[in-house]
């Protein structure tokens, strides 16, 4: 047997006499002194806790006594108590007192502190340059993190206060197009009214009331053609009942006779050669046809067929008689406008022309100017432009509000601590893209929007989800609460749920993604850096503190 697992397995009375403050850490030393009792038979001390008052002898003597296990803090006598290792040049730490004086070096114990002397080496010297190099280089890392967050936290407060100038813009362009869709809506009701009186006229002249009557007349002639088609169809149908059933033998003239006519107006074969057992097709071929030379004289006068004249005249009947009046005015109206004065030059010699041009455009300037002569457009077309031009600032006032609408949103989540953090710093990145290129599959997470998963070699993209929140086990506007992005509701995995991702986020001096993994069907995690995370370096240490 070695001989330090026989050491390890004596009591620690028969190795040596505990210092009492073996074990306790450094805040608490200052109560661990005795007192004299009061009959003078020896020193006592008080349990932490207060709970029971011991003999200053039975602290550390490996036995435990008070019942929040203070008196044994070098020794695992008391299992609910605890045990501080020095680890003299490194960092002091804490472990259960059941670990103490077990036969194992325990790591945060560099030490060798909680097992007997001997029995563990102390490796403090190499594990605490090993500690501060690393604590370096992360303060470094830290340190030139924490420049460029500042950076996203100025970039935050320019941001607000643009936001800020910017609803004060928006807020007195509302205003300014609010009082210009008033003015345009104002002038629309005045040229409306004019085009209405106007349009009243041009409806009392005889082309409009010729285009009522047409209208008329062709809806009732409609209403007739559907109803003489239902009887034609009725009749049909009993003549060739008829046709079909009258029995030849009894030699009803009157019977043949219409059932002949009917066959030769139809383009039917004659009943008694089907009976015979002649094909439909075939004996067709045979009968008498119905005469089509109407038709073909009713095409050639410009005449419609039936297929026709049931289609073109539901759009005849479906036209807008108001637009149809007023398209004939603009026609008839630019004939009309031109009067003898701006035809003369038919009656001029060539070298007068552009003289005469020239003079005339003066003089149709001054006459419209003094009102003496109206200018080529006419109260509709006006109002068109008024109704066209009120609707234009609606559109634009809508535009307006709806950008003051954002604006007012995008305030409020710069320094929100659900939304960019307490300080803004997470406004900068929102929407950039990072990617991570793991051979098969490119992987992109744009920040705040949308993550996906993009094939290399071809083929379509998937979601991995839209950002839904941050860490919602920390809470917000702790630094844990922003290290890690859950996207949610992505496409939809055959034969399984919908795709979901998880960032997880640590302090770097880059924005950049690390690692890709699918722990669960469909629900990947990837691992990322970003100086969004680095602290100052200072306020760290008032936290340890």
């Amino acid at each position: 047997m070695h001989p330090w697992l026989i050491l390890a397995v004596l009591p620690l009375p028969a190795l040596s006499v505990l210092d009492k403050t073996h074990g306790v850490p450094p805040s608490l030393i200052a109560k661990y002194v005795p007192t004299n009792s009061a009959s003078g038979t020896g020193q006592t001390w008080t349990c932490l806790d207060g709970s029971k008052q011991i003999s200053w002898n039975a602290v550390n003597d490996d036995y435990c006594d008070c019942p929040d296990g203070t008196d044994e803090p070098g020794t695992s006598a008391c299992p609910n108590g605890v045990f501080f290792c020095k680890n003299a040049g490194h960092v002091g730490s804490i472990i259960p007192s059941s670990r103490v004086n077990d036969g194992l070096c325990e790591p945060e114990c560099c030490d060798g502190s909680d097992e007997a002397p001997g029995v563990c080496p102390d490796r403090c010297k190499d594990v605490g340059e090993e500690y501060r190099k690393k604590t370096e280089a992360d303060r470094k890392l830290r340190k030139t993190g924490s420049k460029i967050r500042a950076s996203y936290i100025a970039f935050a407060h320019k941001e607000k206060k643009r936001l800020e100038g910017a609803l004060v813009d928006l807020e007195q362009e509302i205003a300014t197009r609010e009082k210009e869709v008033e003015r345009l809506r104002d002038i629309a009701k005045r040229a409306e009214s004019l085009s209405a009186k106007e349009l009243e006229h041009k409806k009392q002249s005889p082309l409009y009331q010729s285009l009522l009557t047409h209208y008329t007349a062709l809806k009732s002639l409609q209403h007739e053609y559907k109803k003489h088609l239902e009887r034609e169809k009725a009749l049909g149908e009993i003549l060739d009942a008829l046709r079909t059933g009258y029995n030849p033998n009894y030699q009803d003239m009157a019977i043949l006779e219409a059932v002949r006519g009917w066959e030769t107006l139809a383009g039917l074969p004659h009943i008694n050669n089907v009976r015979k057992g002649e094909d439909e097709d075939s004996a067709a071929a045979d009968a008498p046809q119905s005469p089509k030379e109407d038709g073909k004289e009713d095409e050639e006068d410009g005449l419609w067929d039936a297929e026709r004249t049931e289609k073109e005249l539901n759009k005849l009947l479906n036209i807008d008689h108001v637009t149809l009046l007023l398209e004939h005015e603009k026609v008839v109206g630019e004939r009309s406008s031109q009067s003898i004065l701006l035809d003369v030059t038919a009656y001029l010699p060539d070298t007068f022309i552009p003289h005469y041009l020239a003079f005339r455009e003066n003089l149709l300037s001054w006459l419209e100017l003094l009102g003496i002569k109206a200018g080529s457009s006419d109260t509709s077309s006006e109002a068109n432009r008024a109704r066209q031009a009120l609707s234009d600032a609606e559109h634009s006032l809508k535009l307006t509000r709806d950008e003051l609408q954002t604006a007012h949103e995008d305030l409020s989540d710069i320094f929100d601590p659900e939304g960019f953090g307490t300080e803004g710093e997470w406004k900068k990145l929102d929407g950039l893209c990072l990617e991570k290129d793991i051979g098969e599959y490119t992987y992109e997470v744009c920040l705040f929007d949308e993550a996906r998963q993009k094939p290399n070699k071809g083929g379509s993209s998937f979601s991995l989800g839209k950002f839904t929140s941050w860490n919602k086990l920390a809470e917000p506007g702790t630094p844990e609460y922003y290290t890690r992005q859950r996207y949610t509701q992505g496409a939809k995995c055959w034969n399984g749920p919908q795709r979901s991702l998880e960032l997880v986020l640590t302090c770097g001096t880059e924005n950049v993604l690390l690692t890709v993994s699918e722990p669960e069907k469909c629900e990947y995690q990837i691992t990322g850096t970003t100086p969004a995370l680095c602290l100052p370096v200072e306020e760290e240490k008032r936290d340890e503190l």
